[in-house]
């Protein structure tokens, strides 16, 4: 059977983006709950978003080495999160959070992302439920960076591509398609490739980047 690259679209900030997301496609929503982020949202905010979200499509809640409590906060404001770390979070402190969670892997761009050892940390987070992908930048994603696609085996088993991994950095409508076709993931993560300005989506661009997502599956299920 055809793979479907799931979608989550991150960093949203107001209903009616919330409300065109999932009108789009997505099948989950991030919310940014870095305090430094121009993104950020509260957890009490990030509630009141996630309430508008229909039964499964599944909210996120990004954290950069954030406090234990604050984290029991988040998961108070939205208890169905899903929670992503993006920091320098342990496995200890990832398994803290009491939820399912995503480990996010900051790869160098260009050159020196081939000695990013993405396989030995995939192996010291076999408790995420995936390992997203992301460019090592300032702020801690949402920079518009990619990272080499190439670096990596992405058949390898330790990685399981097409089961456990987000490709995220730096995607677009007009690049989504490549970077599918090449990693295989299990699904991409989008930010400032869909917005007008940060934190602020474009509904169009939304619509267009899961087009291209679907396109990328359309080809990569056809036999070569």
């Amino acid at each position: 059977m055809p793979h479907r690259t799931r979608i989550k679209i991150c960093g949203l900030t107001r209903e009616g983006d919330v409300d065109a997301a999932v009108r789009a496609g997505a099948d989950a929503i991030g919310f940014v709950l870095y305090p430094q982020s121009p993104r950020f949202v509260s957890p009490e905010r990030a509630g009141e978003l996630a309430r508008r979200l229909p039964p499964f499509v599944t909210p996120v809640l990004l954290f950069v080495n954030a406090s234990p409590e604050f984290i029991v906060q988040g998961v108070a404001a939205v208890p169905n999160a899903l929670l992503q770390f993006h920091g320098d979070e342990t496995p200890a402190d990832c398994a803290a959070g009491g939820r399912p969670f995503v480990r996010a892997a900051r790869i160098p761009p260009g050159p020196a992302g081939a000695g990013f050892d993405l396989l030995k940390y995939a192996s010291d987070f076999t408790a995420a439920q995936a390992i997203l992908l992301d460019a090592h930048v300032e702020g801690y994603g949402g920079g518009g960076q990619s990272f080499d696609w190439n670096a990596f085996p992405w058949s390898h088993p330790q990685l399981n591509a097409s089961s456990r991994l987000v490709l995220s950095g730096g995607l677009t409508p007009a690049n989504v398609t490549d970077g599918i076709r090449l990693v295989r993931p299990w699904a991409v993560d989008v930010s400032s490739g869909v917005e007008v300005s940060k934190g602020i989506k474009d509904p169009d661009k939304m619509l267009a980047f899961v087009a291209a997502v679907s396109a990328a599956d359309a080809q990569t299920s056809r036999p070569s």
